[in-house]
């Protein structure tokens, strides 16, 4: 019976601390439709707000977002404005660059894997990310640049 208590114990101690992660680092997208790695994003704090800035692309290298001004999508701001919400981090935004759309972003962490949802109203999908260990790409205190849309 002890045994069972330290085991459950221990795996509650997990589960909280898992849910309390930080999203601050480098995630890998995964493009929901193909399953393939498309780029690194760097998520960052700034002021308490969290932001995300594309620091790696391993597809299509010098594409541009479909935003006014065509900008390359490397080294965009894609997530802006998000605040910690208990284990959630929500109310900022995010853009789709290859469809120029901006959505409602709410994003989570399960472990090693980054839950980013965007949404518009009640109707979303969600990707997952994964953590990032192996790039160099990130930059040392970014300052947000939220795209012009």
């Amino acid at each position: 019976m002890k045994k069972l208590f330290l085991t459950a114990a221990m795996i509650v101690c997990a589960l909280a601390a898992q849910a309390g992660q930080d999203i601050v680092g480098l995630w890998t997208t995964i493009d929901d439709e193909t399953k393939e790695a498309k780029s690194v994003v760097q998520i960052y704090e700034y002021k308490g707000k969290f932001y995300g800035r594309v620091v790696e692309l391993i597809q299509n290298k010098n594409a541009t977002a479909k935003i006014p001004g065509k900008p390359k999508v490397l080294g965009l701001d894609i997530i802006w404005d998000l605040q910690k919400d208990d284990d959630t981090y929500s109310g900022g935004k995010i853009l789709d660059p290859t469809k120029g759309k901006v959505y409602g972003c709410e994003i989570w962490r399960e472990g090693d894997k980054l839950i980013v949802r965007g949404k518009i109203a009640f109707l979303g999908r969600n990707q997952t990310w994964l953590k990032n260990t192996a790039s160099q790409a990130g930059i040392a205190a970014p300052t947000p640049k939220k795209p012009k849309i």
